[in-house]
């Protein structure tokens, strides 16, 4: 019998003091309780260390574990999930917000339906102030029972936001780690995607700060971004552009061919992969269908819904 949480939220922080309370505060503050907070810090050089050692005092929940050195974003996102003792998952950021009721109904969802391998909520956008810029539609079918229809939509579509949902322990460990080639989030959410359906809770409750300081736009370069993902990728005479695309078209071929498929799944996901590369290499054939409009902004309110946020400034 498992004694431990059920759920382990993972947070990897590296120089996080802007926004890393507000974040906590929203995680702690959920309705679901039944969880263990580990914070991996990655060698940080500012105020991180200080509010995590506050936290961790007031609350029992957390575990927060500092690196020796700064061993890049993928291995610390990694290392959480090698330190997890729940029967489920969810990484956290130390920047962004989440709904009071998010992981309750998260979890709940995934109680409820047996064969769904991670639940997510939609996602919003948030300014540096906490106000809702732009809230997306999920427009990825990976509620789809075939397999092979999942995966062509990741291949093709863009956007998602789903690395952030509640995932099953057991489906994780199945999966390859997060890696730090070009766009290996991708590829490790394709993986998941590829051992069952993903289900989203109809609702705005994951708001994700855009932030100049966040990692994707403070490494504006495939090369420097990889970087930060991993120092090791840092030569670029060991690690060219030309790897670092091989390896992200490789994360495909190797999540099909892990993945419980069938034969004729398994050839049809190839299939895809081959179309889908003649879609990136020949012009005129990029972008299959058009993005879908943004919702409505209007009545999605942080402070109403996240913990922590009630004595904010509307």
């Amino acid at each position: 019998m498992n004694a431990g949480p059920r759920l382990s939220i993972g947070l990897p922080v590296y120089n996080g003091e802007n926004y890393l309370a507000e974040s906590l505060d929203a995680l702690l503050g959920q309705t679901y309780e039944d969880f263990e907070l580990i914070i991996s810090d990655n060698a940080s050089t500012d105020g991180t260390a200080d509010i995590c050692h506050s936290y961790a005092k007031q609350d029992s929940r957390i575990r927060y574990i500092r690196q020796r050195q700064n061993i890049g974003c993928a291995p610390n996102h990694n290392y959480l999930v090698d330190e997890a003792r729940g029967e489920l998952f969810k990484w956290a950021s130390d920047d962004d917000l989440y709904a009071r009721d998010m992981i309750r109904l998260c979890v709940e969802s995934l109680d409820e339906k047996p064969d769904v391998v991670l639940a997510h909520p939609w996602t919003a956008f948030i300014d540096s102030s906490g106000t809702v810029t732009k809230a997306c539609r999920y427009p990825l079918a990976t509620a789809s029972p075939h397999a092979p229809e999942r995966f062509r939509s990741m291949l093709f579509e863009d956007g998602g936001d789903d690395d952030g949902g509640v995932v099953r322990m057991s489906v994780l460990r199945r999966t390859a780690p997060y890696n730090s080639y070009h766009h290996a989030d991708r590829t490790l959410v394709t993986g998941i995607a590829l051992q069952g359906p993903f289900y989203q809770v109809p609702d705005w409750m994951y708001f994700r700060r855009d932030h100049p300081e966040r990692l994707t736009r403070s490494s504006p370069t495939v090369h420097r971004l990889c970087a930060n993902l991993d120092p090791r990728r840092a030569n670029r005479l060991r690690n060219p552009a030309v790897r670092l695309y091989g390896e992200y078209i490789w994360g495909f071929v190797a999540a099909v061919r892990s993945a419980p498929l069938s034969p004729a799944d398994r050839r049809e996901c190839y299939r895809y992969i081959a179309e889908w590369l003649a879609s990136r290499a020949l012009p005129g054939r990029r972008g299959q269908a058009e993005a879908e409009a943004p919702a409505p902004t209007a009545g999605i309110s942080v402070n109403d819904v996240v913990a922590g946020r009630e004595r904010s400034p509307a």
